[in-house]
């Protein structure tokens, strides 16, 4: 019976998701009250945050969205389904394309073509969706359009491609074999990061779960990286100056499907700043963050070969006193 609401819900997503690829906002109001449930609690990055029903997440996110982008269109390039803590889940990350028209959360349109990335968790209560997590990465699609809301990414500033395997799209179950393979992997990774001594990143093990050339595909701010070396210079580093206290792991859900894992947590890390800048920001130390987060990787073999994240980075600026979009 497992496997059978698994795929249920798996179906359900999917025409969920198929809903948001012709650019026509009707196609996306009907799939939202088809499957949600009435009080389907909406989880958006910032500055949408936390809204409820179907009514609310079309007002607060889908009309402006329509509105500022000609034909917005979703296209995926990971999507899977899993089970945590004796909950559904179906996981997806991919970008919206679309011309950029009308004024976005104050940010100026261009009229160029942009990619906007983003990551999406659904959460299910019975046959219903019940919990929507989505992550939008606004600073990549400012930056397309000549804004520059943070500093300079330490990595490459790219449009994250999709897995190199061609591979993610799971429309049906994958083999039980390759899923227990790949949870074990991701927490054991996750174990060995929080085993981070604050002296050395050799502490944290990381070449024991990560592939030699891995590729590791981070939030604009941040940037994407190649190999342990450039993952620890470009991200790991600059962040652990940042929040040498970090303490994470803490998700709504995390599940494998195959030789995919997702994850994400509303929030998932709590952590001190240290006073060090990050992302081109000077923060002030001593205070208190969370951060919401959110992962996809890719096992090839033994190891992960690559590994897209989504970190509200807009949120925890916000909670150190620069709202970037109310400075606009």
């Amino acid at each position: 019976m497992d496997a059978v609401e698994i795929e249920s819900a798996r179906a359900q997503s999917w025409r969920l998701a198929q809903s948001q690829r012709g650019g026509e906002l009707s196609p996306i109001e009907d799939a939202l009250a088809a499957s949600c449930a009435p009080d389907v609690r909406c989880h958006i990055s910032h500055p949408f945050n936390e809204t409820r029903g179907v009514e609310g997440v079309l007002e607060k996110y889908w009309r402006p969205l329509f509105n500022a982008f000609s034909n917005p269109e979703r296209r995926d390039d990971i999507f899977v389904a899993g089970r945590f803590k004796n909950r559904i889940w179906t996981a997806a990350t991919g970008h919206f394309v679309g011309v950029f028209e009308n004024q976005w959360l104050n940010i100026p349109p261009s009229k160029h073509l942009t990619f906007i990335r983003f990551g999406e968790i659904i959460g299910f209560d019975g046959d219903r969706i019940s919990d929507i997590f989505l992550m939008v990465d606004i600073i990549g699609a400012a930056r397309q359009n000549g804004l520059d809301l943070v500093g300079k990414s330490r990595g490459a500033e790219i449009i994250a491609p999709g897995p190199g395997a061609h591979d993610g799209i799971r429309l049906n179950a994958s083999p039980e074999k390759d899923t227990a393979q790949s949870m074990k992997l991701v927490d054991a990774m996750i174990a060995g990061l929080m085993r981070y001594d604050r002296v050395s990143l050799d502490s944290m093990h990381q070449e024991d779960f990560w592939r030699r050339d891995f590729l590791w595909y981070g939030p604009s701010g941040v940037g994407a990286s190649r190999g342990l070396k450039g993952f620890q210079d470009y991200h790991q580093r600059p962040f652990l100056n940042f929040v040498p206290d970090r303490k994470g792991g803490d998700h709504v859900a995390r599940f494998a499907d195959g030789p995919y894992v997702a994850s994400g947590g509303w929030p998932s890390i709590r952590a001190t700043t240290s006073g060090e800048a990050w992302v081109g920001v000077t923060l002030p130390p001593d205070l208190p963050v969370t951060m919401r987060v959110m992962d996809f990787w890719r096992r090839d073999g033994a190891k992960f070969q690559e590994n897209w994240v989504f970190i509200d980075i807009p949120d925890i600026l916000r909670q150190c006193g620069q709202d970037l979009f109310a400075e606009l």
